[in-house]
């Protein structure tokens, strides 16, 4: 028996009317959870580590999983870029003949082959904003929500480099983190609360692109924006009573949208 304010309690009594009780949500439909742990967010930052270590035991995943929309390559890896024609001892590669894989797997890498250090300056700092971001963001949406957000961003982030400039390779989750500074902002004018300053947040991403753009994809951090803003504005500004329904439109939405596009670039 439990204590109750009127005499005791049965636990079934008790469990059976928690049952009953709605539970706290946001205004974007996640479950409130006081200190709950960003499991989606965590399991994001180990598989970009998983990942990183592997890329320097096996630097040649790289050649197999970046974003890269067409090019040749030899027997022995190296690459021909041209316009995708079949050449005499070549392949035809990238994600407009058939490795559709890359449009994802692409966000998960980070190290060049040869590179002096600066792929341990991109994954550190890339996770650092993942989990500065992250933990916000999916408490705010929920773990589907946000898992969302981080794939179709990562998408919309490949979609743009392969669409812009398919003979170019692109690699890294900065299009999928600037998916979610898109989101931050969108969804910080929402709720009218700024847990980060949004002016530090602007200024050290305007840091981090000048500092990087020789190295970067301007065109992955583009797509990776884009489609964070219009999937944040589906996700927060949905009508509350069909909040879900309309959330998994939008979502399903932008998806077509970006498969359309590749498959337009491709028949092209």
């Amino acid at each position: 028996m439990r204590e109750a304010p009127v005499g005791q309690r049965c636990p079934d009594c008790v469990k059976g009317e928690n049952k009953t009780v709605r539970q706290a949500r946001t205004i974007f439909g996640a479950v409130v959870r006081h200190g709950g742990t960003a499991y989606v967010t965590y399991t994001i930052i180990a598989l970009n580590v998983i990942a990183y270590v592997v890329e320097l035991v096996h630097p040649a995943v790289i050649n197999r999983f970046d974003v890269f929309g067409t090019g040749l390559v030899d027997a022995a890896g190296r690459y021909y870029v041209n316009d995708g024609v079949p050449a005499p001892g070549y392949q035809a590669i990238g994600v407009l003949h058939g490795e559709v894989w890359r449009l994802f797997t692409g966000a998960f890498l980070h190290q060049l082959p040869g590179d002096s250090g600066f792929g341990l300056t991109h994954i550190v700092f890339n996770m650092m904003w993942i989990a500065t971001l992250g933990v916000f963001l999916e408490r705010q949406l929920g773990w589907w929500r946000f898992l969302a957000l981080y794939l179709i961003s990562a998408l919309g982030s490949s979609v743009f480099v392969v669409i812009i400039d398919p003979h170019q390779g692109a690699i890294g989750a900065s299009g999928a983190g600037f998916g979610m500074a898109a989101a931050y902002f969108v969804i910080t004018r929402k709720l009218h609360e700024y847990p980060i300053d949004r002016n530090r947040l602007l200024f050290t991403f305007v840091i981090w692109l000048v500092l990087a753009a020789g190295f970067t994809s301007w065109q992955g951090h583009l797509g990776g924006l884009l489609t964070g803003a219009v999937v944040a504005l589906g996700l927060a500004y949905a009508p509350p009573r069909k909040r879900e329904i309309a959330q998994a439109v939008v979502l399903a939405l932008v998806t077509l949208v970006l498969i359309a596009a590749i498959a337009a670039k491709a028949a092209g």
